[in-house]
């Protein structure tokens, strides 16, 4: 414990509602344990280049309620290569950190790896809006993410209706399909596309659609997950090929933003802390997680090789209830 004196802590990749809640925890259990924490700007592109800042209690008073993160984050090429990393750990060592906190991605995890492997104790926490983290059950940011699909969907279920039409509705998930499939169950939708399953556009759109319409429905929602894409397409061949007309909405980034729910603020905050509290124990190149509903801590490498499955009794719940 007497080892760390000096840490650091960044946001890295998209951000994520919660991210702030995170950071906060972060400071607070650092200033708890007598260790100085300093705010890293943009990701690793401050850590590169030495932006930081020293972070007291008061730097994250009333932070918890706010989307996005105070530290900011950004893509970050040079880190990418070798000499970026290097440069990174010899950047933090002269600015004397013992210690890094990254709260992000799995990008975000191969690069708090590659830290370690340097000379630079990190540890690191899912924040993603995607829920796509292998060895985490949950990832900060996937509820308020739901959240704000489902007030969405739920508007354009409306005008849907009023317009006797089907409502094509695109969320983020590049290569995961979690948000559409929970947000479909969710609001009740007829259809959700996602990256994880293949599927046959006849069979299980325009026939579902088809025989929506012949037990007498007026209007219908399929989400589809940004891995999938082409939603406008996939619109214009559901008027073409059905008797209802259709319309394509992004969400896009939208499902980024807004005020953390009260999950993602707990959920994050207990991370957090647990993050402080592994690199006071000495430990680096480990990934804080939700295992069996308790956050929980694996090596980063192994975290980066398990496989997180989209469920198929979700994809036939779809089915089953929308009939």
């Amino acid at each position: 414990m007497g080892n760390i004196k000096k840490i650091g802590v960044l946001t890295s990749g998209g951000d994520a509602p919660g991210m702030n809640a995170a950071i906060r925890a972060v400071v607070r259990t650092g200033i708890y344990n007598n260790i100085e924490v300093y705010g890293v700007k943009k990701g690793y592109n401050g850590l590169i280049n030495g932006d930081m800042e020293y972070m007291e209690a008061r730097s994250v008073g009333e932070i918890l309620q706010k989307g996005g993160t105070i530290l900011q984050t950004a893509r970050c090429l040079e880190f990418k290569e070798e000499e970026g990393v290097k440069k990174a750990v010899e950047t933090a060592k002269k600015a004397g950190l013992d210690g890094l906190v990254v709260i992000g991605g799995d990008g975000s995890f191969r690069g708090a790896r590659d830290l370690c492997r340097f000379g630079l104790p990190t540890i690191a926490m899912p924040g993603t809006i995607d829920n796509d983290i292998t060895c985490s059950e949950y990832t900060v940011g996937y509820d308020t993410c739901l959240n704000t699909v489902i007030e969405a969907v739920d508007k354009l279920r409306d005008t849907s209706s009023s317009h006797e039409r089907c409502s094509v509705i695109e969320v983020m998930g590049r290569h995961a399909g979690y948000i559409a499939v929970e947000a479909a169950i969710a609001c009740g939708a007829e259809i959700a596309l996602v990256p994880e399953f293949e599927f046959d556009f006849e069979r299980d759109v325009i026939d579902v659609i088809k025989k929506g319409i012949g037990r007498g429905k007026k209007h219908c929602i399929v989400i589809v997950a940004e891995g999938v894409g082409k939603s406008f397409e996939i619109a214009k061949r559901i008027q073409e090929e059905t008797s209802m007309e259709a319309r394509a909405t992004v969400l896009g980034h939208v499902q980024r933003g807004g005020s953390p729910t009260i999950k993602d603020r707990v959920i994050a905050s207990a991370m957090g802390a647990k993050c402080v509290e592994l690199l006071l124990e000495g430990k680096q190149n480990r990934i804080v997680c939700q295992q069996n509903g308790q956050i929980a801590d694996v090596d980063i490498e192994e975290g980066l090789q398990m496989k997180k499955d989209l469920s198929p009794e979700l994809m036939g719940l779809i089915r089953k209830l929308s009939v």
